[in-house]
């Protein structure tokens, strides 16, 4: 009730960030009320909870627990327990970007590679030798020897290392000069375009569920974006009517809730098939009740909580792809994410801190036993475009909620029972988002160029052709020795990777000018882009700021902030930023 007067708040803020030409309810240092960021956290949580499960649903089959639902439960708590984690040192620590960190699929590959040798292939039950056996001492031996995977945990630590080395020296930084909008925009966009496999497949399960769960999310985020619902409230003693931008604020999640509704009543009144060989069978809503019913109430991972991790070197080359990929991955999803949150592209102290920070979580992954890393999730920046809701202080909520909900197992079942098409819908309006996003890099490129649209063009296809061949092609790549086949594999398989690396080394080996490749225009519009919300001081580590300026040797670490633009910076104290501006109201302190 204290915070009634909030809706007139967000319509001054509004008002500001219109005459800078950026549409946003609140901006990257805004501290929303303690209630609605835990409302907006928990639509982040939904949005990620259908990448981050995906991940153990994957892994459970070569771990021999793909019927064990107590199993498979304590494994999903325990990698949205470590999302949680490294959620909130991303945010705070970090590049300080709204960014949700959650489960790759960069490492998939890898130990898939790993857990196909003969050594961990599963018993089969069938043989008399195995059938034998009491299934519960089969179980909880395979439960020693696979879901501890000594081998991945550890493949996972060591080749993280890398992510940490290459982030705290600098090297990320050094090698961000040469970039510039024609490799960050293939880089970008095949992020979204290449998971139209994965979207096309959750959507067919059912189109028009799919299609309701898109029209949903357009209805809410743009039709009635600007519309501001009358709320009551009582204050003073007395009754209040004040607007608020409610389906801005809550358009996907209120789409995908919609979608779920329906095929739970669909499922209720049995319109949808009963028969898993039947189309429209995945969009009923009872699929995954006995993941509910057979999930523990609690369950508190812990690290070595399934043995204690083992290195191998065939696994660690193997992993090290995974980790290369995720990297320049998560460098597109950096770009991506301050420009659709009003901020200037980030400097090269936070991208190195962000790399780093990422190369930690991935090591608590591995620690945590999650059979996987962590990395930036692009379908919840899509989200920052869509909801206009890019505050750090929402994702820190969401990184709360994850660690606390992942401690209680059913909390977390229920959610598996969202419908595919459902997931599917919000995939294809979250991964568009992304697409579009890399396309509007090219805006600072000369596209009147041929040499431009040579560069886009290639990098943008290759990254289409090659993983689309080698996952046609399996086995193709034979060199003799398994390590540096699986890192051939991994990189090729890779769309972004494809496409940043062509864009890359085109864009920095075609002769072209500054003027034509975009590249001054890209840095200034980067720091005095009048459509920026912020300064260059968000990406400032918290509480510290006294600390470093007052010793001059920190100046030279490349993660932390030089403050050689101090005096410029003062010039530039007059002008209003939107950024550093806090709502009044709020009682929550962020980091």
């Amino acid at each position: 009730l204290q915070h009634v007067d909030v809706g007139e708040q967000h319509a001054e803020a509004l008002e500001e960030n219109a005459d800078k030409g950026v549409d946003l309810v609140y901006s990257l240092n805004d501290r929303p009320p303690w209630y609605l960021c835990i409302l907006l956290g928990f639509q982040h949580y939904i949005l990620a909870f259908g990448g981050i499960i995906a991940i153990p649903l994957i892994l459970a089959e070569p771990l021999c627990i793909r019927d064990n639902n107590e199993a498979k439960s304590q494994l999903i708590s325990t990698i949205f327990f470590v999302s949680g984690l490294c959620t909130l040192l991303q945010t705070a620590v970090g590049t300080r970007l709204p960014i949700l960190q959650g489960g790759t699929f960069s490492f998939i590959t890898p130990t898939l590679a790993i857990l196909a040798l003969p050594k961990w292939q599963c018993p089969n039950l069938a043989e008399p030798a195995v059938a034998s056996l009491n299934f519960l001492e089969c179980f909880v031996s395979k439960l020693t020897d696979l879901l501890s995977h000594p081998q991945i945990q550890g493949a996972i630590l060591v080749s993280s290392l890398i992510q940490i080395v290459i982030g705290f020296s600098g090297l990320v930084g050094f090698v961000l000069k040469y970039i510039g909008p024609l490799a960050i925009a293939p880089t970008i966009n095949l992020i979204g375009l290449s998971l139209f496999i994965e979207a096309g497949k959750k959507s067919g399960a059912h189109w028009g569920i799919a299609a309701l769960t898109v029209c949903l999310i357009l209805l809410f985020s743009q039709y009635l974006g600007k519309v501001n619902v009358p709320m009551i409230a009582y204050k003073d003693k007395k009754w209040k009517v004040f607007q608020y931008p409610l389906f801005k604020l809550f358009s996907a999640l209120f789409g995908m809730c919609g979608g779920w509704l329906v095929c739970f009543l669909l499922t209720v009144f049995d319109v949808l098939p009963s028969q898993s060989t039947e189309y429209g069978y995945s969009a009923r809503t009872d699929i995954s009740l006995d993941a509910v019913t057979n999930s523990p109430w609690f369950h508190v991972p812990y690290p070595g909580q399934w043995g204690a991790p083992t290195v191998s070197v065939s696994s660690v080359m193997g992993m090290m792809a995974g980790v290369l990929a995720s990297t320049m991955e998560s460098i597109g999803d950096y770009y991506a994410c301050a420009r659709l949150s009003g901020a200037p592209p980030p400097p090269t102290h936070a991208i190195n801190r962000g790399i780093a920070i990422e190369g930690i979580g991935c090591i608590i992954a591995a620690l945590w036993g999650t059979g996987n890393g962590t990395t930036s999730y692009s379908q919840n920046i899509a989200a920052l475009g869509i909801t206009k809701v890019c505050s750090r202080l929402v994702l820190q909520t969401t990184g709360i909620l994850m660690i606390v909900l992942g401690i209680f197992g059913k909390f977390g079942a229920v959610f598996i029972t969202i419908p595919d098409p459902v997931i599917g819908g919000m995939f294809l309006v979250m991964f568009g988002m992304i697409a579009a996003v890399g396309i509007s890099n090219l805006q600072y490129v000369d596209l009147n160029s041929s040499r431009n649209l040579l560069i886009l063009g290639f990098s943008t296809f290759s990254g289409l052709v090659l993983p689309t061949w080698f996952h046609s092609n399996p086995g193709i790549i034979d060199t003799g020795q398994i390590e540096l086949d699986q890192v051939i594999v991994v990189l090729f398989t890779t769309h972004m990777f494809i496409g940043g690396f062509f864009g890359f080394v085109l864009d920095n080996t075609i002769p072209g000018t500054a003027k034509e490749r975009g590249i001054n225009k890209w840095k200034v519009m980067g720091h005095e882009d009048s459509k920026s919300t912020c300064d260059q001081s968000c990406y400032d580590i918290p509480f510290c700021n006294a600390l470093l300026q007052r010793f001059k040797c920190f100046q030279y670490l490349p993660f932390l902030p030089s403050y050689k633009t101090t005096q410029q910076g003062a010039s530039n104290s007059s002008k209003t930023s939107i950024c550093s501006q806090s709502n009044s109201s709020a009682n929550t302190v962020g980091f």
